[in-house]
């Protein structure tokens, strides 16, 4: 066969290229692909390692993305449970209906294997776009990875877009949507500094997470212009989730560290860290003033109710999907090259009532 199509050069490769490239017939390339027939291990490996080799997409998808069939975009979300990322898929859902288009949702449980397997299964599956949710890992393994996927979705005829983390480095075909998400964290900081806290016990997230790392910048970059020093003894990372907030102020508390506010890098977390404090007999704000981020529907349900950092989940899956449309209808989604588009949305501090000036000590 022609080695154009091994090499990266124009056209598609087809069945016929995957079975002559394998040495075996067209119909046990099928029989492998379907699943559906049993076949031996060593044929499966081989076909397998051309399919790979060659970048194939099966044919009935590859029509699909020609226009001949309706357009299918997958949400990959980390948890499908969590508020913040649930209202981004909405977004995304929400805009995809109204073009008749379908969508998908995939969750890749916090493992960045996982979603990188993910990104590639959806790219065999031909779909339209694949949309990542939420912060990416900060491991060049990982970027360059992800990079390459980007790339071949392009070639694929589809396209990779960014939702709430960094765009990728380098000539990459993928759009990113994104939050001031280090500003909101700096706006947060200044509120807490602004009212006369000092001492603020700060959970960002993971330490690898690019969301974490944003929210920790703007934290300290907001300590800096207040001319107070950041005791980094004072962070705590974890998970964004209600037992990484109560356990990790239940920690800080059995330390006796000396704080008089938390900033929580989600509501979430905001939520798990006033349970505790509750726990051990202190009172917000009397006591401990809090704050989240994200401002998802349970921060006005909280008691009191959390001040916090909204953040247009809604609006950014909509825009995400506006991207891959418009790129589809203005024929920009057939192997378009590094053109990928970095939009920005703005946040802002929602005031409530969980912040006062620190108790004075006796």
């Amino acid at each position: 066969m022609s080695e154009r199509k091994a090499s990266g050069g124009a056209g598609r490769a087809t069945i016929r290229d995957v079975a002559e490239r394998a040495g075996v017939s067209v119909a046990s390339v099928s029989r492998v692909l379907s699943g559906n027939y049993p076949v031996s291990d060593e044929l499966r490996r081989r076909v397998m390692k051309v399919v790979r080799d060659l970048d194939y997409v099966t044919n009935a998808h590859a029509r699909s993305l020609a226009g001949g069939g309706t357009p299918t975009v997958a949400i990959l979300i980390n948890n499908i449970t969590g508020a913040a990322f649930a209202h981004v898929a909405k977004g995304v859902e929400g805009a995809a209906s109204l073009r008749g288009w379908l969508s998908l949702v995939g969750t890749t449980g916090d493992d960045p294997e996982r979603e990188l397997a993910l990104v590639n299964l959806m790219r065999q599956q031909g779909v339209a776009a694949v949309v990542l949710l939420g912060g990416a890992y900060d491991f060049d393994e990982y970027q360059l990875r992800m990079a390459r996927f980007a790339r071949s979705l392009d070639a694929a005829g589809s396209h990779l877009v960014l939702v709430g983390r960094p765009p990728l480095e380098g000539d990459v075909a993928a759009t990113t949507v994104d939050y001031d998400n280090e500003g909101g964290a700096y706006a947060m900081a200044s509120h807490l500094l602004s009212a006369g806290h000092r001492r603020v016990l700060v959970l960002p997230g993971h330490a690898e997470l690019t969301t974490a790392q944003g929210r920790l910048r703007g934290a300290r970059r907001a300590f800096e212009a207040y001319g107070v020093p950041f005791d980094p003894g004072m962070v705590l990372h974890g998970p964004y989730d209600y037992g990484h907030g109560y356990d990790a102020v239940e920690e800080s508390l059995r330390r006796e560290l000396d704080f008089t506010a938390v900033l929580a890098g989600t509501d979430v977390v905001a939520a798990g860290a006033m349970q505790a404090l509750r726990g051990a007999g202190l009172r917000v704000p009397e006591d401990i003033s809090i704050v989240g981020y994200d401002d998802i529907p349970l921060a006005s349900q909280l008691t009191p109710q959390l001040t916090t950092v909204h953040v247009p989940y809604e609006e950014m899956g909509r825009a995400a999907l506006r991207a891959v449309a418009d790129r589809r209808e203005g024929g920009a989604g057939r192997r378009g090259g590094g053109d990928g588009a970095h939009l920005v949305l703005g946040t802002h501090v929602v005031v409530r009532n969980s912040v006062q000036p620190p108790a004075r000590r006796s």
